[in-house]
């Protein structure tokens, strides 16, 4: 059975590291003094997180499909769960057992935004437990988090971690029916995230849900997942588009920059990534009015470097619709040019 966690190859560099410093206290030097200190300071620790999964974990859900399993997480009252879009895309089927559910309760498709990786589901006449989903901006680097979600089909499973990076830009590619996703503003944790962790909930000690974790660093090199590299959509836009997927069934407003184009990739005669070709532009949109057609091809954006769609679409990710940028492109006939785009939003 598959288990869904996407993975994600990225290229992390240019981090840098400074030493701490802080005002000085008085040390006990008597003896046994300090592990007496760290013994407390642990029992705290331990009982925070305690109550942690105490209060979050009946709100985190097991979603069963005819493809495979994966997490989702009570949204509000009325019996919706958000979930990752590639644990439900193309189902026929889809079952959600909760912690206290004795058996699989039926569950319909609310709507879904791949571009984001979220969907939603919805389960009747169950009792279900919403979580309390919190403001990811306030956020920062070395917060310790917890990910909970389905590991493995390990039902109500926890691990912890901190969290790791702010804003990160990261892309998963195309399996069966999800087309994949570009999530702008990741939440990177060291939380371990593993197969059927989709979904679930990147949860502060604070009781809070900041995020929805959702892919995974794969490396080539052990040919597997890199340990402690995991990625989360911020809560805050989970709330942004579960809240209208619960209202309409589609997102109207996603806050994402785009063109207006269908675009692939394109590689030359030797087989090298050349750029990205339009195959067409939408009428009246953000392409056709800079002046870019069919045929063209893309190679850099904001003075970003765009030899890929998966290049176009993080690039985009970093901007805001409206935003005026510089784009180069190429015609077919090899001429190179910059047109000034107002970027329009991509629509749900």
């Amino acid at each position: 059975m598959k288990r869904h966690t996407r993975s994600v190859l990225a290229v992390v560099a240019g981090l840098a590291l400074i030493a701490g410093c802080g005002t000085r206290t008085r040390q006990d030097t008597r003896p046994g003094a300090a592990s007496a200190g760290a013994s407390a300071t642990g029992t705290v620790l331990e009982q925070q997180f305690e109550q942690v999964v105490k209060k979050v974990l009946p709100s985190v859900v097991q979603i069963n499909t005819d493809s495979g399993l994966g997490s989702g997480i009570v949204y509000d009252n009325k019996g919706d769960i958000v979930t990752n879009d590639h644990v439900v895309a193309g189902a026929r089927r889809l079952q959600v057992t909760t912690p206290s559910s004795k058996r699989p309760l039926r569950a319909t498709l609310v709507g879904e935004f791949s571009a984001n990786d979220l969907a939603v589901v919805r389960v009747k006449n169950a009792p279900l437990t919403p979580a309390t989903f919190g403001d990811s901006a306030r956020l920062a680097v070395g917060q310790i988090v917890l990910a909970m979600g389905n590991p493995l089909g390990l039902s109500g499973s926890v691990t912890n971690g901190i969290v790791s990076a702010l804003g990160r830009t990261v892309s998963s590619q195309r399996e069966g029916a999800f087309p994949g996703a570009t999530i702008a503003g990741a939440v990177q944790t060291s939380a371990p995230i593993n197969p059927g962790n989709s979904g679930g909930a990147l949860v502060t000690l604070a009781n809070q849900v900041v995020g929805i974790p959702t892919l995974t660093v794969s490396d080539p090199q052990i040919g597997g997942a890199a340990a402690g590299i995991g990625f989360a959509i911020p809560s805050n836009t989970v709330k942004l588009i579960a809240d209208q997927l619960i209202a309409s069934g589609r997102v109207k407003e996603s806050g994402r920059a785009a063109i207006g184009a269908k675009v692939r990739t394109v590689v030359d005669l030797q087989g090298e990534v050349e750029g990205v070709g339009v195959v067409s532009v939408t009428p009246g949109g953000p392409a056709e009015k800079a002046g870019i057609a069919p045929d063209d091809v893309i190679l850099s954006i904001n003075g970003v470097r765009t030899p890929t769609t998966t290049a176009l679409a993080e690039a985009l990710a970093a901007l805001k619709p409206g935003q005026k940028v510089k784009a180069q492109i190429m015609r077919p006939d090899g001429v190179r040019e910059t047109v000034t785009i107002t970027l329009g939003q991509l629509p749900g």
